[in-house]
This record gives structure tokens, C-alpha cells and sequence, in this order.
């Protein structure tokens, strides 16, 4: 099984998002992202975070698979996906020789 690092990019900070969202926008995007921790299940290996800095990256999660297509039906109608200038990269984690 692999493990795949899932960084979640947008146009608009992870701070700024939540700064400006309005109670019933953060109780509907909460329950979209439960809704697709429920689907993704034990491929969740940390659930993440969102993060902030200087680039376009606003949050990261780690998931686990047995292939990246398999990471790649997971993230298929993943929220993020449903942002206005969001996007998804995956990585996979490499083995470290001698570790």
C-alpha cells in the first residue's frame, strides 16, 4: 500500500476563506468535507489541515491506496474540487533506501 500526500491549492488563502465565510457556508462546506472523509474511510491515513503562507497551497491531507488511480476515484468529487480557483495535486510518498 501507498501513501500519497494530497495538497490542496486555491486562488484564495485557507484564512481568508474561513474569515469570510458565513456560518451557514462553513456548516455546509464542514459538512461536505465529512461527507467524503465518511466515503474515503480507512484510505485516510491524517485527515490534515489547512495551512497558511506565502503560496497557493491551503491545506494538505495523506491518504493511502494501493494505487494512484485508486487516490484519484477517491478524490474525484472531493469539495475542494467545487471551489472557485481550487485545485488538487498528489504525491506519492517514495520508500527512503536503507530506512
Amino acid at each position: 500500500m501507498s501513501k500519497f500526500l494530497v495538497l490542496y491549492r486555491s486562488s484564495v488563502g485557507a484564512k481568508e476563506q474561513m474569515a469570510g465565510a458565513s456560518p451557514e457556508q462553513a456548516e455546509a462546506g464542514m459538512a461536505a468535507w465529512q461527507a467524503w472523509m465518511e466515503e474515503a474511510g480507512p484510505a485516510i491515513v491524517d485527515f490534515g489541515a489547512p495551512v497558511a503562507g506565502d503560496g497557493d497551497v491551503s491545506g494538505f491531507s495523506i491518504l493511502q491506496a494501493d494505487s494512484r488511480a485508486e487516490i484519484d476515484r477517491l478524490l474525484a468529487d472531493h469539495p475542494h474540487r467545487h471551489a472557485p480557483g481550487a485545485s488538487i495535486d498528489v504525491l506519492e510518498f517514495l520508500a527512503v533506501p536503507g530506512m
